[in-house]
């Protein structure tokens, strides 16, 4: 791990999803001496996050949810998504940085959207997400300082929106119940907080990565500019191909369990399921290492496991989806002659927790 610490890895289609669907499988790793996957403070630590709870809280949590990320309450949000993209495209030239001015920006101004809060504040967000989906840069202290301020900043978002509600994503939030059981106020300010953690960088790498998947495919990209319908199953090939990130957070094993491959980890074990190697085994997906739009369409193999699996599964997934296709369904239409300015071997890459170009540099022109 970044920390140092050595972890096994899962790395089997049949066992990561194994493991993540394990009632066996814990996400509290909080107990002192286990491996960490960052020094000083993390993602892990934090009880009231939904991505470290476990059954029953879990199951409580999720179930509160469950009505808010569904297709049918993200869908109304693709018109207005799909006019965030048009608008980036109509501010830029021929020549741009794909990353900086397009694919980090559209989910940052989308995230605002939803959130009602000023276009403006997406350059906090990416101070923060920077900050702890890094695993070199930030020391301890300053990690410690960014996740208090961040949130503070969380935490005077849900009070706003409870002293002047309104129909943004978080006034959902605070009125999504289950019968009379509604998210305490840690919860929610949890919740705001990853979805602005998981909804801005790891939605705004995927779609500096699959763009550039895309543009290494000129005839595959030249048949998404002939039928932009056929976007939406594309996406499902850069998921697999390029999914978000490479681990589902690691898991704790609280009893000894088989696996489906025929390996084995004892109580305690803390292993880390590797998501891209799992969608990258011919087991699951002949020709693995083969890029096809058409993947998920003429022959569909088993699903990918781009947004985890089991209960964890990522509850934005289809946010996520409706991005993902409306940012690359906008380049295909509007500009349709997309191309590299250089090489693809001179593109620089992030060393993070999640992978993505630092800039992409493209031209539409001749």
């Amino acid at each position: 791990m970044p920390s140092g610490d050595r972890v096994p890895v899962a790395v089997r289609y049949e066992d990561v999803r194994a493991l993540l669907a394990s009632p066996h499988s814990s996400r509290n790793l909080r107990i002192p001496g286990l491996p960490r996957l960052v020094s000083g403070i993390g993602i892990d630590d934090d009880p009231d996050a939904l991505i470290n709870q476990d059954p029953p809280e879990h199951t409580r949590y999720r179930r509160i949810m469950h009505g808010t990320f569904t297709p049918r309450q993200i869908e109304p949000w693709r018109p207005r998504i799909a006019k965030i993209a048009q608008d980036l495209l109509d501010g830029l030239g021929e020549d741009f940085d794909l990353v900086q001015e397009y694919a980090l920006r559209l989910p940052g101004q989308v995230i605002c959207l939803m959130l009602g809060v000023p276009m403006g504040h997406y350059k906090r967000f990416v101070r923060w997400t920077d900050m702890f989906l890094t695993t070199s840069t930030a020391t301890e202290q300053a990690r410690y300082e960014g996740y208090t301020e961040f949130m503070a900043y969380a935490a005077e978002l849900v009070a706003q929106h409870r002293a002047e509600p309104g129909e943004d994503l978080i006034d959902l939030l605070i009125q999504a119940r289950d019968e009379d059981d509604r998210l305490s106020e840690g919860e929610l300010v949890n919740t705001v907080f990853s979805l602005i953690t998981a909804g801005y960088e790891t939605t705004a790498s995927m779609i500096a990565r699959g763009v550039f998947r895309l543009l290494l495919h000129p005839g595959q990209w030249a048949e998404l500019v002939a039928d932009p319908a056929l976007t939406a199953t594309a996406v499902e090939e850069i998921l697999r191909f390029d999914g978000p990130p490479a681990s589902a957070f690691m898991r704790r094993m609280t009893k000894d369990t088989d696996l489906p491959s025929g390996g084995s980890l004892s109580a305690g074990t803390v292993v880390m399921p590797n998501l891209n190697a799992a969608n990258h085994d011919p087991r699951a997906f002949p020709e693995p290492g083969r890029f096809d739009i058409h993947r998920f369409t003429d022959h569909p193999p088993n699903p990918h496991v781009a947004f985890g699996y089991g209960a964890h599964r990522c509850l934005a997934a289809s946010l996520a989806r409706v991005e993902l296709t409306e940012a690359i369904r906008a380049l295909v239409t509007q500009r349709p002659t997309l191309r590299l300015i250089s090489s693809p071997e001179s593109v620089t890459w992030t060393d993070g927790l999640v992978y993505r170009p630092v800039a992409m540099h493209v031209t539409t022109g001749g």
